[in-house]
């Protein structure tokens, strides 16, 4: 079979992008994307501001791309920028058959996103297929690829391009989704006509705002990223007792405010095989995760999105998880912990688990602790 000839940008008429779109639309499924729309690649004007006063107010979390003109202007990242294609790929809301936590083998949990293929990893070889559909059909097609880690808004994209709204959980919210999606983008010097923004529908519901544990949403559609669970279960560094009563048994990531949202009620995504989860990954037994090397940590959760900032969040918030539990069993690895480990996050929350278990036993290792000679290393 003799492959079509290549089309060159400046030949194609107008209806040829809204055909071109249209096939973009029919193939994404095939090429494992849900959802895809359009958008501009304007400046992101009205969300300048929004960031530059997020970040005023202390709001930020520091993962971010700190450059906020290279979070609004597309043309930053691909010269002669003309619009965005987002997509949405959705995920599991559901474990089936959960390991139960029992006296002795307490179980953490570990946030949806993080099931299954690192979605970094996944999203990036979804878009690289539809890349390489566009540089099969378009001579002189040029593009820029970014999931999460680059520096556009991934969620002002994908509210432009009509994949959804944004909600008042700061969540993108699909009419066929819910918030159960990844998402990623890809910047074109293709002049395809953009999607129409939806119409949010959060209405008068606050249940997100209401059930946040730390109360980490001040508003909606507001974030104070560093009150966020799902933010302080990603630090390596200690944090406050009463934030460790509200991490409860969470290793990685919060859930809650998308949990309780009414517009992911039954929602649940079992598509895509590299997304489903192993659930003795997405809920790990707790006393095997004081004891891992990092040899041992990668060879249980490198392909998760989970073990990007390695094994030292996830094991301080182990630790917190046996005291919140109150793991009389565990009292001897917590006990080690608070008295030899170079990790000052992990000694302190081992003291505080120890001090929540309450025995005889425990106490004793808080004494031995507390008087205990330990060089300070953060690893």
């Amino acid at each position: 079979m003799v492959a079509k000839p290549k089309r060159v940008i400046g030949q194609l008429t107008v209806a040829d992008w809204q055909e071109l779109k249209r096939q973009l639309k029919d193939v994404a499924p095939s090429l494992g994307i849900d959802q895809l729309g359009v958008a501009a690649a304007d400046p992101f004007l009205s969300l300048k501001q929004k960031l530059i006063d997020h970040q005023n107010k202390g709001f930020a979390s520091g993962f971010e791309e700190k450059d906020i003109e290279k979070r609004v202007h597309p043309a930053i990242h691909l010269q002669q920028a003309q619009s965005i294609l987002a997509i949405a790929v959705a995920y599991p809301s559901k474990l089936p058959n959960p390991p139960q936590s029992a006296p002795g083998a307490y179980r953490g949990v570990i946030a949806r996103s993080a099931w299954g293929e690192d979605y970094h990893r996944a999203l990036r070889v979804r878009l690289q297929r539809l890349a390489d559909w566009l540089h099969e059909r378009i001579e002189d097609v040029r593009v820029e690829l970014m999931v999460d880690t680059g520096a556009l808004v991934d969620r002002a994209v994908a509210e432009r391009a009509g994949i959804g709204w944004s909600a008042k959980n700061c969540s993108v919210i699909s009419p066929e989704f819910g918030s159960w999606i990844y998402l990623g983008e890809m910047i074109t010097n293709l002049p395809l006509p953009p999607d129409i923004p939806l119409t949010d529908e959060c209405g008068s519901c606050t249940l997100c705002i209401d059930a946040c544990p730390t109360g980490a949403l001040v508003g909606p559609g507001q974030l104070d990223a560093t009150r966020c669970i799902s933010f302080l279960t990603q630090t390596k560094t200690d944090v406050p007792d009463e934030v460790k009563r509200k991490i409860g048994n969470r290793l990685y990531g919060c859930d809650t405010c998308q949990v309780v949202c009414p517009k992911n009620k039954g929602k649940n995504w079992t598509q895509h095989a590299d997304l489903q989860p192993d659930p003795e990954l997405a809920k790990p037994l707790l006393l095997p995760l004081l004891e891992m090397s990092n040899r041992q940590f990668q060879q249980a959760f490198g392909s998760s999105a989970a073990s990007w900032r390695g094994k030292t969040p996830i094991q301080r918030n182990a630790v917190i998880a046996l005291g919140h539990f109150r793991d009389h069993t565990a009292v001897p690895a917590l006990g080690r912990i608070a008295t030899s480990d170079q990790r000052p996050a992990l000694r302190s929350a081992a003291i505080w688990a120890l001090s929540r278990i309450g025995s005889d036993e425990a106490r004793q290792w808080i004494d031995k602790a507390l008087h205990a000679d330990i060089g300070s290393e953060n690893r």
